[in-house]
C-alpha cells in the first residue's frame, strides 16, 4: 500500500512538473533566449535582447532528469517507510502472537488448569477474559458429560445383576417371561456398552500416544479374539504385511478391533475379512476389507457420525449402538 501510494504520488508530481516546464515559455513575455541544460544551469544575457523581441526558453534534458530524480526519491521513501511499517506492525502484532501461543497450549485434558493471563496482554484483556470464560464453560460441560456417564454405569450394573439373579432363581418361568427377561438383559447390556463407549470417547484426549507399536501382532491378537464369532459365521480371517507407528496401544487396538468386528458381523455367511498393512512415507497404511454387501455411497460419510446406522434392524440384531465407527474416526484423527 505504501509502495502504490508513493508511485502514484511520483507520477502526479512528474506530470505536474513537466506540465509547468512546458508552460514556462508561454508564461514569460519579452525577448531573448534562455538555455536550461542537464545540470540545471541557465545561460541568459539580457543585453542580447532586442526591443520587442520575444523571450524563448530552451529546456535541454531537464524533464528527463526531473523524472529520474523523482523516481530515486520515490524508491528511497518507499523503502524507508516499508522498513518502518514492518517494525511498527511487528511490534503491534506481538501481543497477538503471544495470545496465539497461549491458545495453542489449550487441550481437553488441561481445560481446568489452562487460563490466559489477562494482565500481561493489555490490548487483548477483554478477549482474554472472554476466552477464559469459554474455557470454564467447556470444562464444566465435559465434566458434566463424564459425570453423567459414570452415574449411568452404576444403575445399569445393578439392573444387570438383578436380571441375572431373577433368571437364576426362577429357572421354570414361562417361555414368554423368559423371552422378556432375555430382551431386557440384551438391551441393558447394549446400554452398558454405549455408556462405556461414550466414556472412552470423552477421555480420548487424555490417553498418552507415545508408544512404539508393531501392528501385525496386534492384528493376530484381534483375529484370536474374534475367532469364535468368525467360526460361527464361517468367515475366513486373513492378514498381510506389517507396519509400525507411534501411538496408544489400547486405542489402536480398539480401532482395529471395531473395524474387523464390523467386517465379520455384517459380512455374508462364508465370506472373508482381509487386513492389509503397509508402511508408507511418514505414515502407516491399514486397510480392512470384507466380502459383505458394502455401504451405499450416500451413507459412506455419515457412518462415522455418532449413533448413525445404515440398517437399524441389523444393528439391533448384533447389539450395535452406532458408536463403533465414530470411535474409530476419533482414534484415527488423534493419531
Amino acid at each position: 500500500l505504501i509502495g502504490i501510494t508513493c508511485v502514484a504520488m511520483n507520477l502526479l508530481l512528474c506530470s505536474s512538473g513537466v506540465y509547468y516546464m512546458d508552460t514556462i515559455a508561454d508564461s514569460l513575455q519579452g525577448g531573448g533566449t534562455v538555455i536550461l541544460n542537464d545540470s540545471g544551469a541557465a545561460s541568459f544575457d539580457p543585453q542580447l535582447i532586442a526591443p520587442n523581441e520575444e523571450l524563448t526558453i530552451v529546456v535541454d534534458g531537464v524533464q528527463g532528469r526531473f523524472r529520474t530524480t523523482n523516481w530515486y526519491i520515490t524508491a528511497a521513501v518507499t523503502l524507508l517507510s516499508g522498513i518502518l511499517a514492518y517494525f511498527v506492525s511487528g511490534r503491534a502484532l506481538k501481543p497477538l502472537r503471544s495470545f496465539t501461543s497461549q491458545v495453542e497450549q489449550v487441550q481437553l485434558n488441561n481445560l481446568a488448569d489452562m487460563r490466559i493471563d489477562e494482565d500481561s496482554i493489555s490490548e487483548f484483556r477483554q478477549l482474554s477474559r472472554s476466552f477464559n470464560q469459554m474455557l470454564e464453560r467447556l470444562n464444566n460441560a465435559f465434566s458434566a458429560q463424564r459425570h453423567a456417564a459414570h452415574e449411568l454405569r452404576t444403575p445399569l450394573a445393578l439392573m444387570q445383576a438383578q436380571l441375572e439373579l431373577f433368571s437364576a432363581e426362577h429357572p421354570d418361568m414361562r417361555p414368554e417371561m423368559a423371552e422378556f427377561l432375555t430382551l431386557l438383559r440384551e438391551q441393558t447390556e447394549r446400554l452398558t456398552q454405549m455408556t462405556k463407549t461414550l466414556l472412552e470417547m470423552s477421555n480420548l484426549q487424555q490417553v498418552a500416544r507415545n508408544e512404539q507399536l508393531q501392528v501385525a501382532p496386534m492384528v493376530e491378537e484381534i483375529f484370536t479374539d474374534l475367532a469364535p464369532l468368525a467360526e460361527k459365521r464361517s468367515i475366513t480371517l486373513e492378514a498381510e504385511g506389517d507396519a509400525a507407528l507411534t501411538g496408544s496401544d489400547a486405542l489402536i487396538y480398539r480401532m482395529l478391533f471395531n473395524l474387523t468386528e464390523n467386517a465379520v458381523k455384517y459380512n455374508r455367511l462364508g465370506g472373508s475379512v482381509r487386513v492389509e498393512l503397509a508402511q508408507g512415507q511418514e505414515k502407516c497404511i491399514i486397510r480392512v476389507s470384507d466380502t459383505g454387501c458394502g455401504i451405499p455411497e450416500e451413507y459412506q460419510r455419515s457412518i462415522f457420525h455418532p449413533f448413525f446406522r445404515v440398517d437399524k434392524s441389523r444393528s439391533r440384531e448384533y447389539g450395535g449402538a452406532g458408536l463403533g465407527l465414530s470411535l474409530v474416526w476419533e482414534i484415527a484423527d488423534l493419531h
